[in-house]
């Protein structure tokens, strides 16, 4: 798994996924003024991903999973992809529980 810290053109240019190691996102964070903000998002999913009071899981309108991973406050920190069924969408939860912290931080640029 790899983190890739991604800048844009948008307003709130930066953002954060954690990516597994064929590529695909797990999570992705919401978009941020400041990077410092993103890296302190980064820290709190490192943070938060382990404990499994943490993670609401969800079922979209189209029938697909996906999960929302919150901080100690209640505040969504990072929402995951969509799975195909719930049982994906737990493999993709054990994969960040276990990989996370191992982690290595890339930097992009991206179109807005």
């Amino acid at each position: 798994m790899k983190i890739i810290v991604k800048k844009s053109n948008a307003h709130e240019p930066y953002s954060f996924s954690f990516v597994d190691n064929y590529g695909a996102s797990v999570i992705r964070s919401e978009n941020y003024a400041a990077k410092r903000s993103a890296l302190n998002g980064i820290a709190s999913v490192k943070k938060n991903c382990v404990d499994d009071s943490r993670y609401e899981m969800k079922e979209s309108k189209n029938g697909k999973f996906f999960f929302n991973l919150k901080a100690l406050n209640g505040q969504i920190v990072a929402t995951s992809t969509l799975f195909a069924t719930e049982e994906i969408r737990n493999e993709a939860v054990l994969k960040l529980k276990s990989e996370a912290h191992e982690a290595l931080q890339e930097e992009a640029e991206v179109e807005a």
